[in-house]
């Protein structure tokens, strides 16, 4: 394959840059964008010695040096800078095109990382992975689940493509997203005195052992603000770091708590109930994260619109 690459007004030399390969191009891109030749080297799954001799073929045909390397560092040199761009260009576009194509996109392998908040976990997100990973079968997703700041400090890390969280709108290095907008509702057992209502004010919640987040979570922020007002409010004796924990905890019988609609399962379930909660209702937005200056790599954009899919079959 021959590559025509623009640096100035001058085109590198394309018959000696028929002596490299896509495999070179992604070797350099992992490299500059990790920042380390042993970090490219694992996310590529070769040696670090396949790796450098890769770099070395790339910089061989070009006639240039694009990597300055130290004991401690790698650096880009001003071309290697200008190439990044345009190699991750053509290495997108290359990705792009085979994604859209139903009969090559199975053959395509990548990874995606996304940033989740645990709520969102249980029973939102599977059913869209799970379509995604029926269309892409040979692209690695990795499911990092944190509670919402975690989530938010990730993605400004670049540690994930992206995130699925209900804070973020505020932040400049941000875009976000919405997604759905959720209410928080009482999780209890099939059975217990307020299972069988259709509706359930908070302050029907001080009569009953009553387990929460704790302070430090997002969500527990949104409620007691929402309460702050009110004086008949619920008394925890129990409280755990994520929503996910409080319905297990609830399903094993422990107690009540209020938590958003996404932890819960829809339709009848077992052993669970869901009962909206009202005066006050209490809700939140969840939403797509990322940065504003990261263009996301074709396979995270894909499953990045998959979950926005979500938002327009919601609201059909």
């Amino acid at each position: 394959m021959t590559f025509g690459v623009v640096y100035g007004d001058e085109y590198f030399n394309t018959v000696n840059a028929m002596n490299f390969d896509l495999k070179d191009l992604r070797a350099f891109v992992a490299v500059a964008k990790l920042g380390s030749f042993g970090l490219a080297a694992e996310e590529l799954h070769i040696s670090q010695p396949a790796l450098s001799r890769r770099i070395e073929k790339l910089e061989t045909a070009l006639g240039v040096r694009l990597l300055h390397r130290t004991t401690r560092k790698v650096v880009l040199t001003a071309v290697g800078r200008e190439f990044f761009q345009k190699a991750t260009d053509v290495l997108n576009s290359l990705e792009g095109s085979l994604l859209g194509i139903r009969d090559v996109a199975g053959h395509v392998s990548g990874e995606v990382i996304i940033a989740c908040i645990p709520s969102a976990i249980r029973y939102f997100l599977p059913n869209i992975l799970n379509r995604y990973h029926t269309n892409f079968p040979r692209i690695v997703i990795k499911v990092i689940d944190q509670g919402a700041n975690d989530v938010l400090a990730t993605v400004i890390r670049s540690e994930a493509d992206f995130g699925l969280n209900y804070i973020g709108t505020q932040d400049p290095q941000l875009e976000f997203e919405p997604v759905l907008n959720e209410k928080f509702v009482l999780a209890c057992k099939k059975g217990h005195p307020l299972s069988s209502k259709r509706k359930v004010k908070w302050s029907d919640l001080t009569e009953f052992d009553y387990i929460s987040v704790t302070r430090a979570s997002g969500n527990r922020l949104l409620m007691d603000m929402a309460l702050s007002q009110t004086t008949n409010r619920p008394r925890w004796f129990c409280e755990a770091q994520h929503v996910s924990t409080l319905v297990n905890l609830v399903e094993a019988g422990v107690g009540i708590a209020a938590v958003p609609s996404l932890a819960m399962p829809v339709g009848d379930h077992p052993t669970l109930v869901s009962i909206p909660l009202v005066e006050p209702s209490i809700s939140r937005t969840v939403g797509l994260i990322r940065r504003v200056d990261r263009t996301l790599p074709p396979a995270a954009k894909q499953l990045y619109d998959y979950v926005k899919d979500f938002r327009s079959s919601a609201k059909e």
